[in-house]
């Protein structure tokens, strides 16, 4: 460890070897000492789920680059990073940062993401916490023009903090022809997902499904992740872990519960 460096936690939910956490790694690498714990499989949709039904193993791998500390886990993303601050570092990290994941993260896809359940774990730590996704699923997707954002949302996390509680949520429009405009701090839209389930049947007649479905942005709002996204700007959501309705609660409290 470098003295007066950061030390950063980077990890994701598409592997130890998917290009998206090879770019945060070595971009993380300018700005301060980076431990990586990521999982040694894909783990996409898993969202917050924890390991408590079998063992879980952390395995050193060094892939590439310069990080001090590169280990695989057999867990999940919250499992990496639990994992990370009680067995790997032996300090809290002054920053994490997950991804850059394979897809977008946007709008309510935040709910099931293990990228950003990486990034909440460590918020409610109380470690200055970053998501990074990129709207392109491809394996091979284009990581290039992401790069600086990344370094400078970083940077800027690192030098001002988070509030308590609070954890950000950057997205990046797959890489086009035209350059990003820019960063746009909004909102998450209201949005849903129309599932369907492809129903087959296997070689011995026994049915199995296959999840598809369509996404639906039901937000018309100017001020939303998605609707910068559309407008080829990176977005910006301050996000909390905190589910209260707080404006309901004088509400229910008129009801009468204990009648």
């Amino acid at each position: 460890m470098t003295k007066n460096r950061p030390k950063i936690l980077v990890t994701n939910d598409d592997g130890i070897t998917a290009n998206g956490i090879r770019t945060l790694i070595e971009e993380m690498c300018q700005l301060g000492d980076v431990y990586v714990v990521a999982p040694d499989s894909p783990q996409s949709g898993k969202g917050h789920a924890i390991t408590i039904d079998a063992i879980l193993e952390l395995k050193p791998q060094k892939v590439d680059g310069d990080a001090l500390v590169e280990i695989a886990c057999t867990g999940t993303p919250a499992d990496c990073v639990k994992l990370a601050i009680n067995e790997v570092l032996d300090t809290k990290p002054d920053l994490c940062v997950s991804g850059i994941n394979h897809g977008s993260n946007s709008s309510i896809s935040v709910i099931y993401s293990g990228t950003m359940s990486a990034a909440i774990e460590a918020g409610i730590e109380g470690i200055p916490s970053i998501g990074f996704s990129l709207c392109d699923y491809g394996a091979s997707a284009d990581f290039s023009e992401a790069r600086s954002y990344v370094k400078k949302i970083a940077q800027q996390v690192l030098e001002k903090g988070l509030p308590d509680g609070v954890v950000l949520n950057v997205n990046f429009p797959k890489i086009s022809e035209i350059p990003y405009k820019g960063i746009k701090v909004c909102r998450q839209a209201r949005a849903n997902w129309r599932e369907k389930f492809d129903k087959r049947v296997n070689p011995i007649g026994k049915e199995y499904f296959w999840l598809t479905g369509q996404f639906e942005n039901l937000d018309a709002g100017e001020d939303t992740d998605e609707y910068w996204l559309a407008q080829n700007y990176i977005s910006l959501v301050p996000i909390q872990f905190d589910l209260t309705a707080h404006h309901m609660i004088q509400k229910l409290n008129a009801w009468k519960l204990n009648d």
